[in-house]
């Protein structure tokens, strides 16, 4: 299914088996803490890539590892059925969110999704104590999930791009949506915030997630992703950035 937007950005989902009824997904945004959180969930829970997204009309990468060229998102699920992570490592301007969270939404409610988790870090000044993580949710995704939980709600504020959109959907349908948030550094991947991240999903979803290999796994990767969020920075908003290659 594709979803076409007004400047002609659009975004199509190829799913090759049914997604779980729980999907978590860790996009594309500055200290990318939701991405390396949802790429290490795909090694440590051992799932395999079962759909992606293409978008046209929109700058795009085609990120490779070892030679190999990979859609910039995916999805990943496993035999249990249990949970579905949704990686995405292509910046999504904020003109483009609505189209790409149409697609996911049309996507989850012909598939059977029942909720969407978003992982996320938030550039925001802060200090020590409040290197913690905090949920924006809808209330049904609250009582699902949250009800006996140390994650703490986020006081105030709003949210923009994809979050925004999934959430605001979440309001007025059945399906639940939930963000957890955290705050993040500059250098990236803010491993630290990842490990927060992760965390709270453990402690949500009742997953056991071993990180102490995600120090060694951002290193890895610690280029790679240097590389893309120069790219976050660098991308005009307002018009089509130059196709380019990084390594």
């Amino acid at each position: 299914m594709a979803v076409e937007h007004p400047a002609q950005a659009s975004f199509e989902i190829t799913h090759e088996k049914a997604p779980s009824e729980s999907v978590i997904a860790g996009f594309s945004s500055f200290g990318l803490a939701g991405l390396t959180a949802v790429d290490y969930l795909t090694e440590q829970l051992e799932l395999t890539q079962t759909g992606h997204i293409t978008t046209r009309k929109l700058p795009s990468i085609t990120p490779f590892g070892n030679g190999t060229p990979r859609h910039h998102t995916r999805l990943f699920s496993r035999p249990e059925g249990d949970v579905t992570v949704l990686v995405n490592e292509l910046f999504v301007p904020v003109w483009a969110a609505d189209p790409l969270s149409e697609a996911v939404l049309e996507w989850a409610d012909a598939s059977g999704v029942q909720e969407i988790t978003i992982l996320s870090g938030v550039p925001v000044p802060h200090g020590p104590e409040q290197h913690r993580t905090y949920y924006v949710a809808t209330e049904d995704y609250q009582a699902a999930h949250l009800q006996n939980t140390t994650v703490e709600p986020m006081g105030s504020g709003f949210l923009d791009g994809v979050n925004a959109s999934l959430v605001g959907r979440g309001i007025d349908s059945p399906l639940r949506v939930g963000v957890f948030l955290t705050p993040v550094h500059a250098p990236v991947p803010d491993v630290q915030a990842a490990i927060r991240l992760i965390d709270a999903v453990e402690h949500v979803f009742g997953l056991n997630i071993d990180t102490s290999a995600l120090e060694g796994f951002a290193a890895e990767i610690e280029q790679y992703y240097r590389e893309l969020a120069a790219r976050l920075e660098n991308v005009d908003r307002d018009h089509v950035a130059e196709d380019r290659m990084f390594m």
